[in-house]
């Protein structure tokens, strides 16, 4: 199973896409760790031997950050982040880690079977962008020098992102092809991890249960649904007829793995099919700039498929609003965005924001994932369960989050601070996806390593062990709360009236100094002793200034996009 099957020449574009197999994406996009302890060089005889050890320490094959700590030999800050994460990417709602709150979710563990196949994955190498084919018009966009690039330019987000058009960031298609390459190689290793020896046959009799079958939807499931389709267990023949009341036979282990591998090669062969039509296509109108006439974005613009998440790409000197009823799917996907305020007020399950610049983006309730990749100068704003934040520049993150920042990779100057809006609908969204107003991890961000074991990059000697730049905390006096505009009514409207998350009373304090000198300013303008032709001077040398203000940050759009409304 070393090297990956060619697709064949068959007619598998005809087959019923609720009949191919897809790799789950959210082990790959939101589940990858750059902790040099969990990726092993030969990974099926070292978890074996672990999976072993993590089994002995309890009776329930469920274990906690204190025994993922011992065995795995890392610390319980690095435990507890494994816990977390692979609570966020389990693909079963019904798990008891899913449905355990904060403070009883070390209590609850992880399955030893889940844990063992987020610790195999460990060794995938993500798919790097292609190089964009215009290196001058990318260098317009983005400085080809930094005085933050340093000896890490092998990471700089020039060289990684930086086109208008995401035909020059691996597609969906691409991804899944190479996640399932990945899978198609690594899969009786995978399948070994799960099996177990038939009692008294030896190691050679290697079988699988129902219930050890199921794991592997960790990896995979089938239809067109997203990772929300169908899993393993209603396609596998082997256990369709299997008696209700009865323990299900253990299938041979040999026999599952053909069956997945078979599976995998059809839909490489789909994939392979989907592609080839398109390699050559026309340039994407998303290469183009917004004009003003039209910077009011509306919500159909964006690429949005019936599997997978829905894409927001491309949006250049814009606003653009989202809400749930524009959303198919719980995920979404923010690339190579510049210069724009973009609004994504719905609940959702992932984020990704990739490649952007120059602009605010805010999300809305995200329940189990954000990440925030190769982005400068962007302000994110969002209310999550947890966020990511890898090789970005300049940026600042107001954050309502329940589990603690992590940022890896090659960072500089980034800040974060407590969560500061609001939206009608805000905490009914929060609700359905289960983050917890009450909890605001914002301040307690864990930097990991500059350099990605994931990535497919050769990086400089000596830096492997260099931790990343952490972000520092937004200075009392520069915070301001963020005004979201009323766009739409109804949908809009809703019973959150204020910012669900409690701001730290520093924060508090220096809002009210902030309040109250305004109200002073105000007060010494009404009462200033000016004739009445001088306060009209004064009115509009005001308003002349304000309005230098909204065209020299931008702002200017969002109110053309307030009239259009």
């Amino acid at each position: 199973m070393s090297d990956p099957i060619e697709p064949s020449t068959s007619s598998s574009s005809t087959k019923d896409p609720a009949l191919l197999i897809h790799p789950r994406r959210e082990p790959f996009e939101h589940g990858l760790l750059p902790i040099p302890k969990l990726i092993f060089t030969d990974p099926t005889q070292t978890l074996i031997s672990l999976k072993q050890k993590l089994i002995e320490q309890s009776s329930s094959h469920r274990v906690n950050s204190a025994a993922i700590s011992e065995v795995l030999q890392i610390s319980i800050d690095h435990a507890k982040l494994v816990l977390d994460t692979l609570a966020s990417v389990l693909p079963s709602e019904s798990d008891p880690l899913l449905k355990s709150k904060p403070d009883v979710v070390d209590e609850v563990g992880a399955d030893v079977n889940d844990l063992v196949l987020f610790l195999y994955i460990q060794s995938y190498k993500k798919l790097l962008p292609r190089t964009h084919k215009d290196s001058a018009a990318v260098a317009d966009v983005w400085p080809s020098t930094s005085a933050f690039d340093g000896y890490l330019s092998a990471l700089s987000p020039l060289q990684l992102v930086r086109s208008n058009s995401r035909r020059f960031v691996p597609s969906q298609a691409d991804e899944e092809a190479h996640q399932l390459s990945y899978l198609q190689k690594h899969l009786a290793n995978i399948v070994s991890l799960l099996a177990e020896p038939v009692e008294g046959e030896g190691e050679e009799s290697l079988v699988l249960t129902m219930e050890k079958f199921e794991h592997l939807g960790f990896l995979f499931y089938f239809g067109d649904k997203g990772s929300e389709g169908y899993h393993l267990g209603q396609y596998a023949p082997f256990f369709a007829n299997s008696d209700p009341d009865m323990p299900a036979v253990p299938v041979p282990a040999a026999q599952v793995h053909d069956w997945v591998l078979q599976n995998i090669v059809s839909s490489l062969e789909n994939i392979s099919e989907r592609i080839s039509p398109k390699e050559n296509g026309p340039p994407s109108s998303s290469d183009q700039d917004v004009p003003m006439a039209d910077a009011c974005t509306s919500t159909n613009k964006g690429s949005i498929s019936v599997r997978g998440p829905s894409f927001i790409e491309g949006i250049s000197k814009s606003s653009l609003i989202k809400q749930a009823s524009d959303l198919k799917g719980s995920s979404v996907k923010v690339l190579n965005c510049h210069d724009s305020v973009i609004y994504i007020l719905a609940p959702l399950r992932y984020a990704t924001v990739y490649g952007c610049s120059d602009a605010t983006i805010v999300l809305g309730a995200v329940g189990k994932a954000v990440r925030i990749e190769h982005c400068e100068r962007v302000h994110v704003i969002t209310a999550a369960k947890r966020i990511c934040i890898a090789n970005c520049r300049e940026c600042m993150f107001f954050l309502g989050v329940n589990q603690r920042p992590l940022i890896v990779g090659d960072n500089h100057k980034l800040q974060v601070a407590p969560y500061n809006t609001f939206y009608g609908q805000l905490e009914e969204h929060m609700n359905e996806v289960g983050i917890d107003a009450t909890i605001n991890r914002w301040n307690e961000p864990l930097a990991l390593g500059v350099v990605d074991p994931h990535d497919s990059l050769s990086h400089p000697a000596g830096v492997s062990d260099a931790q990343a730049e952490s972000g520092s905390h937004l200075d009392p006096e520069q915070f301001t709360n963020f005004l979201i505009p009323n766009w739409y009514g109804g949908e809009s409207e809703g019973s959150t009236k204020d910012n669900p998350f409690p701001l730290p009373d520093i924060y508090v304090a220096s809002q009210h100094r902030n309040q109250n000198n305004l109200g002073e300013v105000k007060q010494l303008l009404r009462e200033a002793p000016l004739e009445e032709n001088k306060k009209r001077e004064l009115s509009t040398a005001l308003h002349v200034y304000f309005k230098d203000w909204l065209y020299a940050s931008g702002n200017i759009r969002q109110l053309y996009c307030l009239q259009g409304e």
